[in-house]
Formats: C-alpha cells, sequence, structure tokens
C-alpha cells in the first residue's frame, strides 16, 4: 500500500514510525502544514528518502497535479490542518482517512482534550474515520475509548493520545489493507452529535463564581504545556496550574476568590459552592489571606 501522509506534531510522529515499520506500507510523500512546517518530519523523511512537500491550498489543480503521479493507494491525514475537498479525498482509490483524537460523532472538531476535561467527561475516544467534505462527519473505521480519572490533566491525556493516534491509525490501516473495514455511518450513532470550537486567548480566564468541581477541571484542562488558567491578585496576574479538590469541603456561603487559608502546599480559596486548595502558580504579585483573587 502506497500511502500520502497530511500531518503535523507529535501525533504524527509516532503514528509514522508505526506505519514507516510495516514492510506492506510505502510512505510516498509526506505533506507537512504550510504555515508550521514540522521540522522532525521533515527531518525524517530525509532520512527515509520520503518526499516533503507543503502547500498553501492543497486543495489547489497545481498541487493535485503535484501529488497524482505519485499513485497513492491512500491518504492519510493526523492533525493536519486544511479541509479536503472532493477532488483530493477521491484521488486515491482507498479514499483518505483522518485519525481524530474524539469519540465521534461528539466531540467533533478542535481542542477536543481540553473540552473533555471541561465538561467533566469519564472517557474520552480516538476516532479514525473517512474524510469526507464536512468536518469530522465521514464513516467510523475504527474507534477506541480510553478512561479519564481525576488524576489526569491536559499533559497526561496528551501523552496517552499521542501513543493512541498511533495505535489505533495503524491498526485501521491494516485493516484497510485486509480489506476488513466495515464502516459505521455516524447518524446510526447519534444523528447530531456535537461540535467543539476552537480555544483562544481570554479563554483561559479563569472563573472564580463557579463551583469547585468546574474550577478542579478547568485548571487541569488547560495546565501546562497548555496556557493555564489566568486571574488576578491586585491587578498582578496569577497564572494556575494545578488546584485540588478538599474531600469532606462543605456548601457555605461566603466571596468567591477570596484566599481563605493557608495549607502546607498553597492556598485555601473560596468557590462558588465549598473551596480548593491552589497548589501549584506562577505570579510576581503577594498572597495572603483575605486577598482575592479576580479578573481585570
Amino acid at each position: 500500500m502506497k500511502i500520502g501522509y497530511f500531518a503535523d506534531g507529535p501525533w504524527a510522529h509516532k503514528a509514522l514510525a508505526r506505519l514507516a515499520e510495516d514492510k506492506d506500507i510505502e510512505i510516498s510523500f509526506i505533506c507537512v502544514r504550510y504555515d508550521h512546517q514540522d521540522s522532525v518530519l521533515i527531518e525524517e523523511g530525509r532520512k527515509q528518502k520520503i518526499d516533503v512537500l507543503w502547500h498553501k491550498n492543497i486543495n489547489s489543480a497545481d498541487f493535485i497535479e503535484r501529488i497524482k503521479p505519485y499513485g497513492c493507494d491512500l491518504f492519510v491525514s493526523m492533525s493536519f490542518n486544511q479541509i479536503f475537498k472532493t477532488e483530493i479525498i477521491n484521488i486515491p482509490p482507498l479514499k483518505t482517512i483522518n485519525c481524530h483524537a474524539g469519540r465521534l460523532p461528539f466531540y467533533r472538531g478542535r481542542n477536543i482534550l481540553n473540552w473533555a476535561l471541561i465538561n467533566d467527561e469519564k472517557e474520552f475516544g480516538i476516532t479514525v474515520h473517512y474524510v469526507d467534505e464536512g468536518i469530522d462527519t465521514g464513516d467510523i473505521i475504527l474507534q477506541k475509548v480510553y478512561e479519564i480519572t481525576d488524576e489526569d490533566n491536559y499533559q497526561t491525556l496528551l501523552t496517552r493520545s499521542y501513543a493512541g493516534c498511533a495505535d489505533v491509525l495503524y491498526e485501521a490501516v491494516r485493516q484497510i489493507l485486509s480489506g476488513r473495514v466495515q464502516p459505521i455511518k455516524q447518524d446510526s450513532i447519534d444523528p447530531v452529535g456535537t461540535y467543539c470550537g476552537m480555544r483562544g486567548p481570554g479563554d483561559e480566564l479563569l472563573q472564580w463564581n463557579q463551583t469547585s468541581r468546574e474550577i478542579f477541571n478547568f485548571v487541569r484542562a488547560i495546565c501546562a504545556p497548555g496556557p493555564m488558567a489566568l486571574t488576578f491578585v491586585d491587578h498582578v496576574p496569577v497564572s494556575v496550574n494545578r488546584v485540588s479538590i478538599i474531600a469532606g469541603a462543605h456548601t457555605y456561603k461566603g466571596i468567591p476568590g477570596q484566599i481563605i487559608g493557608k495549607t502546607e502546599r498553597g492556598w485555601l480559596v473560596k468557590t462558588q459552592d465549598t473551596m480548593i486548595e491552589l497548589e501549584e502558580y506562577k505570579t510576581t504579585g503577594r498572597l495572603g489571606i483575605g486577598k482575592r483573587f479576580k479578573n481585570e
């Protein structure tokens, strides 16, 4: 099987290694993102003597004419950032597939791992599906589900997803190679599904009038290597990387965002319902009992 690989980032690095190890699979070319040309993929292409391409518009006539001579059987997308149109999707006889770190038809779209944690999900999925002109709407080839516990955060889910995407994508490609695919239409699972929007600057602001559980989920959803949750004390920014829920904490009235106690690891902060422990943070400001965290 000859594959054209459209890819970017750590998700794509591990998957490329899995595919390249298989003697039944030939990577004909690697197409990296135009606006972020992945140096790891470029170097791997050089080492393995694989052509590395990039183009501002992969659906353009000149790019399509450029890739047709490779004679690929299948196109594979892994963390690529352009939408495939009908003509390029249908160039290979086995069509085009995508690996998505979300449990389709739910969690289509962007920043899926962050949203799964914010929404207090107990599991996340990795799905390989055929590409159509919709956003993550094509028929499912293979899907696996992974548990989320309170010990997980954005970093742990990323690490598990890098390995999981490589495994699920490779297994799906092997299924296609052997002719064992039984596609599942997404609307047979749920006729509506859900979409997630891309997160951006300003979305990291921490809302102290939420419950302790909501704050816990928000902070762990965007911890490093994400932007970290942001709040302010005396107009000075405080980046929050970790908070913990206090077992047995009681619901009571108070001022959300106010520091109400000191612990060995950090500070107790009032929330909408109970309180949380602020454990990991960065600031040049001074914290103390009675101080109030606010959004500027």
